[in-house]
Order: structure tokens, then C-alpha cells, then sequence
């Protein structure tokens, strides 16, 4: 569970986060939605402990992030919008690093390479370094890197940018499973129709604030049964 109490971020005058409140629960899946600038990675970036919350707080599985950081960075793995990380290292050797990091250690560490390798087709560039992929195979190895970990919260930003259609079915049913096993997975995307088919329940926010949380069922019924997603995001955002 991620709960977001009352949370602002300002830069300079500007405030990115005005005062948000979410309560993530366990066991969905949560889209979280709004047009460019609208805060959705700052947001994010709170959640992670990359950037200082100024006002309010965020706990993880009850956890503060401000006031515990190493325990609360435990319960989450992050994939960032920039997968352009450790390019110097081998992706078996960013893999094995990740390991380290979490603690997955002997039999399950080499088990879960095994099975990630194979359902990410990444076998021929294990032993390559990350600075020669692809934009598309350094997303994967950043979704690897997490999925190794199996934390019970996953926090992803725009996971599916750059993934090919099979990559990206694939986490999608990964997360699907992680989520049916009673764990949080938090996710932003520009995708409306990703959200559309793969979410429990959508956040939508925008300047800062978030205009909506919950079903897309319960959002149809305020705004059109007959909208598309995208037709009642325009709605919404318009409306503010």
C-alpha cells in the first residue's frame, strides 16, 4: 500500500504537487494519468525518495519515506522514464548488481535471471554492455533489473516506451500476476488505452492536483458510459 497524505512540492514559486492525497491500495493495479507537466513524475519521484517532499508525507507499507528511507526503499522497485542507466555494465552484470542491492542471493537469483532472460528475449545481450542497446533493450534491462528484486511494490514511469508489442504484453501480464497476488503496482503512462484495458483504477491529475481517483466504471458514469477513456481524460482536463 502507498498512502499520499497532503503532499506539495514547490520549485521556486511554481508548485509542481499542490496538495495531494492517494491511497494506493494492495492487490491493483493503478494508472496514473495527465498531460505533460501536469506533476505526474515529480509525484513519483516523492514516492521514491529521489526528491524531498516539502509539505506532508508518504509511507510505503507504512513506512515514511522522508523519515525511514532505506526501509521504505525495500518495499519498492522503480523503473524511471530514463532507462539510460550504468551503461558501462553488462546487463549481467547490472542484473547481478540488482541482486545485490535487494538480497536475492543462490538458487532464486539464478532462476529469475533464467526466466526474465527468456521472457524479455534478452539471451544474445546479457554479456554486451548496456551502452551498445537499444533504447527499446535498455528499457528491458531497467524492468529486469526491478522484476529480479520482487519487491511487492512496483512504481513504474512509462514503463512501455520503447518496448516492442511482445515485450510490453508481456510485463503487462506480469503486472496483472503481481497484482492478483495481493501486491501494489503503481504505474504512469500517456497511453490512455493501456490504462483503458490494464487498470483497476486511474489517478488523473493535473496542475498539481488531482482531479480524480477511482474506477473507470464510476469515471464513465460522471463524464459518458459511451466515452472512450481519451474522450473523457479531454473532458476532465478541460473541465479544470
Amino acid at each position: 500500500m502507498i498512502t499520499i497524505h497532503d503532499v506539495t512540492k514547490k520549485f521556486s514559486d511554481f508548485k509542481a504537487v499542490d496538495h495531494i492525497d492517494l491511497t494506493i491500495p494492495d492487490g491493483e493495479i493503478i494508472g496514473f494519468i495527465g498531460p505533460n507537466g501536469a506533476g505526474k513524475t515529480t509525484t513519483i519521484k516523492m514516492m521514491t525518495g529521489i526528491l524531498d517532499i516539502d509539505e506532508g508525507s508518504i509511507e510505503l507499507n507504512g513506512i515514511d519515506i522522508s523519515k525511514h528511507p532505506i526501509e521504505a526503499k525495500k518495499q519498492f522497485g522503480f523503473v524511471s522514464d530514463d532507462p539510460d542507466v550504468f551503461l558501462r555494465l553488462k546487463g549481467i552484470e547490472y542484473l547481478n548488481f540488482m541482486a545485490d542491492i535487494y538480497g536475492v542471493e543462490g538458487q532464486d537469483r539464478k532462476e529469475r535471471i533464467n526466466y526474465l532472460v527468456k521472457e524479455f528475449e534478452m539471451e544474445k545481450a546479457l554479456n554486451d554492455k548496456i551502452i551498445s542497446y537499444s533504447h527499446g533493450m535498455r528499457q528491458k534491462i531497467v524492468v529486469m533489473g526491478v522484476l529480479i528484486c520482487n519487491p511487492r511494490i512496483w512504481i513504474l514511469d512509462e514503463p512501455m516506451t520503447g518496448l516492442d508489442p511482445k515485450s510490453s504484453y508481456k510485463l503487462k501480464q506480469m503486472m496483472k500476476e503481481h497484482a492478483n497476488k495481493g501486491n501494489t503496482v503503481f504505474f504512469s503512462t500517456h497511453v490512455l488505452e493501456v490504462a483503458e484495458k490494464l487498470c483497476d483504477k486511474v489517478a488523473i491529475i493535473n496542475h498539481g492536483k488531482i482531479l480524480y481517483f477511482g474506477t473507470l466504471e464510476d469515471l464513465k458514469s460522471q463524464y459518458g458510459d459511451n466515452d472512450s477513456l481519451e474522450e473523457i481524460f479531454m473532458k476532465v482536463t478541460s473541465d479544470e
